[in-house]
């Protein structure tokens, strides 16, 4: 069977103009000669969705160009995901679905079984689950139609399994030619390996091909990075679609051999998905350019980097905001990366501003020694002026803080968490530095010289907010830090369990103490794009007010 896979990248809402998109896509595979055009799940909504669900008149949109598609249709049929009213009962009156359109009607309307609700996925909330699934008769070929999580529960590739029902399984033992899968599968490291795995595992299992349509784009703080997948019914792979950006491929299941999947390095795909998931960010949220502060460290550093990758250099700004304590390498190192990465570059001191708050608190703060309450203020006077740049030129402001920072609550409220995305939040310290190295290499690679300062990779890092200031100060070595935050928030061990690793006993309490009690500040963070299982955001859902703590 000639199936053409339509890899798109659709925004959450913008139904008329993904209308457009799958209308395109179904022309180009007019054209390929395909019987079959398949995009990814929710195409029409876009993903997720979430309370967009709960509105009477987005519901009808989205049937109104379901309805418009379909009348376009011709003997190439057309698979698609859109919301369905489930109008049975009882439940929550609306589906995960998939139609298959051809000649101008609806021929046919599968519903997703497994609803998944764990991590950042909610489906559960708003679907209703199949109460069946049959195959689909199309041009005489027998279709095994299933949406994303349907195809992960295979009890043999699985130790263990979310759910009773394996939906493919009961399709392959009806019968079918082709398994067909519609998926919005949202990415972290790692998990492209484990689905090709997967799928092929189910090609080779139940001796069928198998074609896998993923979403590839930003939306909000998940990056979904395409990667689509066809298998014949071999195992042997028949395509992989381009990571993170949109494709459009034509395959035949009936091909014989297969070829080898491309592996890139963990650092390049995190680059990948960075980049996609600021671009898609600010695009999408209406923002044409950003603005983020450089303090010559490595962590602005590398989101300005991102930000000119995703935005184009014309398009971002840096601005440095020396404070008395700022160092001249400092000082130097940001402008260094300015014109490395030919950014536009402002520098604004915040001592004059600092003096004069001081001088204003004094007299409420008479008696009282200088300690964190002075260095916050210093952050939240450069969050001011960031955020005064942001407003007067439409630009949006980017956080430059990381994981482990962002874990333990080094960072401040209302000063350096200022901003409207926090592009590495998921990325821990040490991760940090694996990809800004990698982008050096790269830029000496391509143009005979590296993009971040030597320095900013090799000095201590520091807030600079008090005199000779290190993080290492306040925090133990990244090294330790980032494996206890990868064992209790990644992995979700116990204290005793990290200790056994290991770890200082007296160090992991610590730490785990910190992550626990800065709740709070996490639930203030700009959004963050998620790359890792377990990121801090809508997927890590813990109560501010509450008094269970590990130790």
């Amino acid at each position: 069977m000639r199936i053409a896979i339509a890899q798109i990248n659709t925004t959450v809402g913008d139904i008329a103009g993904n209308e457009t998109k799958i209308l395109a896509a179904y022309r180009r595979g007019i054209e390929a000669e395909a019987e079959l055009v398949v995009c990814p799940e929710l195409t029409l909504t876009g993903y997720p969705p979430r309370d967009l669900l709960l509105r009477p008149t987005f519901i009808q949109a989205n049937l109104e160009a379901l309805a418009r598609l379909t009348a376009q249709t011709g003997s190439t049929g057309l698979l698609v995901g859109f919301v369905a009213e489930d109008r049975e009962g009882p439940g929550r009156g609306l589906a995960n679905a998939a139609a298959l359109l051809v000649d101008g009607r609806v021929e046919a309307v599968r519903t997703k079984t497994l609803l998944p609700t764990y991590d950042v996925f909610d489906e559960d909330r708003y679907f209703e689950p199949a109460h069946e699934n049959r195959p689909v008769i199309f041009h005489g070929h027998r279709l095994g139609i299933t949406i994303c999580e349907d195809a992960w529960n295979d009890e043999d590739f699985w130790p263990e399994r979310r759910y009773r029902p394996d939906p493919v399984a009961a399709l392959a033992e009806a019968g079918i030619d082709v398994l067909i899968n519609l998926s919005a599968s949202p990415w972290h490291l790692g998990k492209d390996v484990t689905r090709r795995e997967m799928l092929r595992s189910l090609a080779l299992k139940h001796r069928v091909p198998v074609v896998y349509c993923n979403l590839v784009g930003g939306n909000d703080e998940l990056v979904f990075d395409g990667q689509s997948l066809a298998f014949n019914a071999q195992g042997g792979l028949l395509c992989h679609g381009e990571p993170f950006g949109e494709e459009f491929r034509v395959i035949d299941t009936e091909t014989t051999g297969g070829s080898s999947a491309r592996e890139a390095c963990a650092e390049y795909n995190l680059y990948r998905a960075l980049v996609l998931g600021t671009r898609d960010y600010l695009g999408k949220c209406g923002f044409r350019s950003a603005v983020l502060g450089l303090s010559g460290g490595i962590d602005s550093a590398l989101v300005a980097c991102l930000a000119v990758a995703a935005l184009g250099r014309e398009n971002v700004r840096g601005l440095a905001l020396p404070s008395e304590y700022s160092s001249v390498g400092s000082r130097s190192d940001a402008e260094d990366l300015a014109l490395n990465l030919g950014i536009r570059f402002d520098t604004i001191g915040i001592q004059p501003a600092f003096a004069a708050v001081k001088s204003q608190l004094s007299d409420v703060f008479a008696g009282r020694a200088e300690d964190t309450t002075e260095e916050n203020l210093q952050a939240r006077l450069r969050g001011v002026f960031l955020m005064a740049i942001s407003n007067k030129f439409g630009s949006l402001l980017l956080t430059t803080g990381n994981k482990s920072e962002l874990a333990v609550g080094y960072c401040t409220l209302y000063g350096d968490m200022c901003g409207g995305l926090a592009v590495i939040s998921d990325l821990p310290k040490t991760t940090v530095y694996r990809v800004a190295r990698w982008i050096n290499d790269d830029a000496i690679e391509r143009l005979g010289r590296p993009l971040i300062p030597e320095a900013s990779l090799t000095k201590a890092p520091s807030a600079e907010l008090r005199p000779n200031q290190t993080d290492q100060d306040s925090l133990p070595p990244y090294e330790v830090l980032d494996g206890i935050l990868e064992g209790y928030v990644v992995r979700g061990e116990g204290v005793e369990q990290l200790i056994a690793h290991g770890y200082d006993a007296a160090t992991v309490r610590r730490i785990v103490r910190l992550i626990d009690q800065t709740e709070y500040k996490r639930r203030q963070a700009a959004p963050g794009l998620k790359v890792t299982t377990k990121a801090f955001g809508i997927g890590r859902r813990l109560p501010i007010a509450q008094r269970w703590r590990e130790v």
